[in-house]
């Protein structure tokens, strides 16, 4: 995005006024809003499947064509907005999410629902980078790490909150107040707009001379890749025609995107950025963070459903105390910004991260959702500290024409790595799991006294031999799960634990440097 004027609105003075800071709270509502209907239909997507009439695949594309969309327009806000102007593009993408939510509130069948949420997908995922873009361009440099706190704990609250306040409405309303809550919401979010930024001139320019092959390319090439990471574990990889001709599509797309970087006067995205060491960092660590976030809330409701019985609600508040660092530390942040180096901070917040999911590996049958409460508690500190700083290392490490585009790239790697998680973890949890069942079946002697002892007393008891059986393969089945989830949370800690090192290339923001995003 392009070099802020000397003469913006907050550049000039030493302390934001009350606009100003209208104007970043509904940055920060938009991105928390975003984040949040990520997650927000999980809890309730077994409920909505059944009411519209989805099997279990279909219903997945509920949850899919959100993501799928949002990642694409992620990394596309920094062209948009220089098009558009900040506050036309932010209207436009509320009043669409509004419509959109709506929508899907009263669908009836998967397709209507779908149709909604690739919009919502679309439209909240210009609310995430703009998120930044407000505080650069409305807070001065010794009021922006106030507003960069903000937006970071509103970008971890949304992921964590979203299964709570979706189980809560869909135990208490119904599945449909998913979508409506978000009505009111943006309402709110339209007002600040309206009051908190200025009106902009589209600038046509940026449409005339667009990179059309770029801009192609970025939509098959992350839709693609994005929808084969998602739903290739279920339709078994490259046995299916739907994920060979998907992979086909992204691969043309990263085709038509490298052309346009390679020929366009004004690529859509600069991509070059990623030849710094500092910046490739900083992309790698976002995937770890990603990984973490999105992994973590997809493994730890499988298991309290799957081995502790949980409802929706009951598994969002263990989701929860994710966010409850965020809350704590947020009176403290801007201060931290301002006095701790980066490397310190966020080489802490990823150790932290990993410890989280080491303290995860010793789960047994028994485990509820209070085993999970310290290990939240510290993903939410390493959270909220590593994505704090790589906000921060974000723009420190790019010129500050640069900063937009860099942005942009950063929070589509975070949302690309929750993708990596989801697939490659579905992958391994089937692998795993047929390991520990296979071998626990081994260990077990069919001629055994003690088996056969033990199978007798359970026929006896549960009145037949077959009976028996199916209860020691239960008994297998679930031991395997419990191995396996500890292999997970193993897996994850040792990823997080090796991106580590990258640290030593992050370099700290200049003391009072804007963090001028356009």
């Amino acid at each position: 995005m392009e070099a802020a004027s000397p003469t913006r609105i907050a550049g000039s003075s030493e302390r934001a006024d009350a606009t100003a800071w209208i104007a970043v709270a509904a940055g920060a509502l938009g991105a928390m809003l975003a984040t949040l209907d990520i997650s927000i239909v999980n809890s309730a997507l077994p409920t909505i499947q059944g009411e519209i009439g989805a099997t279990g695949t279909e219903g997945t594309w509920i949850a899919t064509a959100f993501l799928v969309a949002e990642i694409i327009i992620i990394p596309l806000s920094a062209w948009l907005e220089r098009l558009l102007g900040l506050r036309t593009l932010l209207i436009i993408a509320v009043s669409a999410f509004t419509a959109f939510s709506i929508l899907c509130g009263i669908a009836t069948d998967l397709t209507t629902m779908i149709i909604g949420r690739v919009g919502q997908g679309f439209m909240g995922g210009a609310l995430i980078p703009t998120a930044m873009t407000i505080v650069a361009k409305r807070l001065p440099p010794s009021q922006q790490p106030i507003g960069m706190a903000l937006f970071g704990m509103t970008v971890i609250l949304g992921p964590v909150m979203g299964p709570l306040v979706g189980g809560w409405l869909t135990e208490n309303l119904s599945w449909h107040y998913a979508f409506f809550v978000n009505v009111p919401v943006c309402a709110l979010l339209l007002l600040l707009l309206f009051i908190g930024l200025p009106h902009e001139k589209p600038d046509w320019v940026y449409l005339r001379e667009a990179d059309w092959a770029g801009i192609l390319g970025m939509i098959l090439g992350l839709g693609g890749l994005t929808v084969v990471l998602e739903e290739g574990h279920r339709e078994e990889w490259f046995e299916s025609a739907m994920i060979i001709q998907l992979t086909i599509v992204a691969v043309v797309g990263f085709a038509l995107l490298t052309y346009g970087q390679l020929y366009a006067r004004k690529p859509v995205l600069k991509l070059r950025l990623m030849f710094s060491r500092q910046f490739a960092s900083v992309v790698v660590m976002a995937l770890a963070l990603g990984m973490v976030m999105y992994g973590s809330t997809y493994v730890i409701p499988q298991f309290l459903t799957i081995i502790s019985d949980y409802n929706a609600l009951q598994t969002g508040l263990v989701i929860f105390w994710m966010g409850v660092p965020a809350f704590l530390m947020m009176p403290f942040l801007p201060f931290m910004i301002r006095r701790i180096h980066i490397r310190i901070a966020v080489g802490a917040g990823m150790l932290i991260m990993a410890l989280s999911c080491f303290i995860s590996i010793s789960l047994t049958a028994e485990s509820g959702g209070g085993v999970f409460t310290e290990s939240q508690f510290l993903r939410g500190i390493g959270m909220i500290l590593t994505m704090m700083f790589l906000n921060q290392a974000t723009v420190a490490s790019v010129a500050k024409e640069d900063a937009g585009d860099a942005s942009g790239i950063f929070n589509a790697a975070r949302n690309l790595g929750g993708s990596f998680a989801l697939a490659g973890l579905a992958s391994f949890q089937d692998q795993r799991l047929w390991h520990h069942s296979r071998r626990m079946e081994e260990t077990l002697n069919a001629n055994g006294s003690r088996l056969q002892e033990y199978l007798d007393g359970l026929a006896a008891s549960l009145g037949s031999p077959q009976a028996a059986l199916q209860t020691l393969s239960g008994t297998i089945q679930r031991e395997a799960f419990v191995m396996t989830y500890n292999d997970v949370f193993f897996v994850m800690g040792a990823i997080t634990l090796a991106t580590v090192p990258l640290v030593m290339f992050l370099r700290a923001l200049p003391k009072n440097a804007s963090l001028s995003m356009h």
